[in-house]
């Protein structure tokens, strides 16, 4: 850590003696140009641009719990990828969660899980009127999965957690996930490249609800490549107001300045509330998510 800040500040400097030159010896509309590429190219610093292998010999952990000393992010880790584990870039000050994660990399689970690298977050157990659990954040999204089917594309940038009751689905089911596809354009050479991602909310119809037809995916909105965009999601439940006996069991996302909420089907069957976040699924090529200025906080009220 302390070898990449320093590189990271004498990069700076470089930059700086560059700037100087370019003040000296390039017209003011040659200047900007030039200092706005090398802006750009100093905020996607921490981007792995490198081949996309399986596994790795420094991302191969033993343990899903491996991570490093005092994480700026908050939460526990969940690495199961083998290509890279948890570490943290300095940009302008902000520091960082990278999380990057390649297709088949899963070399902790044996039945065809997909990889991650997740923070869990302790969950709110309790379901009276006031219960929350509530994350906030700032992401940044380099890069998702690709593959031949566009209904495979894209990586979880974070999700809904919950267990119910009356049995079905997963022993620990997501009530929704936060799915990230990739939008293509053009690069300088003409190569066709991810240049931004349409944010979709992968929800349950029901408890326990998983594929097609357990499962709808409803369009929020498109995040730039690169762009930090502050996020909330609050998981809870607050009063039915059409029936005060009955409760509403919600997932409740802003991305962006932007509300986007979502009422849990079959809320009286709820028993928790959750949130994890990282990255996770990746059916072809690589996912990037990168986190920073976390927070976590709940309220149970019986």
């Amino acid at each position: 850590m302390k070898k990449f800040k320093f590189c990271f500040q004498l990069t700076s400097i470089i930059t700086m003696m560059i700037l100087s030159t370019f003040l000296s010896c390039s017209t003011d509309e040659e200047f900007v140009e030039e200092m706005e590429e090398m802006m750009e190219e100093e905020h996607e610093g921490d981007e792995d641009t490198g081949p996309i292998t399986t596994c790795t010999a420094a991302g191969t952990n033993a343990v899903r719990e491996t991570d490093i000393a005092n994480p700026a992010n908050v939460g526990t880790i969940d690495d199961r990828s083998c290509y890279a584990n948890y570490k943290e870039s300095n940009l302008d000050g902000t520091i960082w969660g990278i999380y990057n994660i390649t297709s088949g990399s899963n070399h902790i689970d044996n039945n065809g899980l997909q990889p991650r690298i997740e923070r869990s977050l302790s969950r709110s157990q309790t379901t009276g009127i006031g219960s929350y659990a509530r994350f906030t954040g700032t992401v940044r999204i380099l890069e998702v999965g690709v593959t031949n089917s566009v209904g495979s594309d894209g990586s979880y940038i974070m999700q809904a957690k919950g267990k119910h009751s009356g049995g079905g689905g997963s022993a620990d089911p997501a009530i929704c996930l936060y799915l990230a596809k990739p939008v293509y354009g053009s690069d300088d050479n003409g190569n066709q490249v991810q240049v931004s991602f349409d944010l979709f909310r992968e929800q349950i119809n029901f408890r326990g609800g998983s594929g097609a037809e357990g499962r709808d995916i409803v369009f929020l909105t498109n995040l730039e490549k690169g762009k930090p965009t502050d996020i909330e999601l609050e998981v809870g439940f607050r009063q039915n107001p059409d029936d005060p006996t009955k409760k509403i069991h919600y997932s409740d996302a802003i991305i962006g300045g932007t509300a986007f909420n979502w009422n849990i089907p079959e809320p009286e069957r709820g028993l928790q509330s959750g949130i994890r976040y990282g990255a996770y699924r990746v059916k072809g090529g690589r996912a990037q998510i990168r986190w920073a200025n976390t927070t976590y906080e709940k309220l149970e009220v019986e």
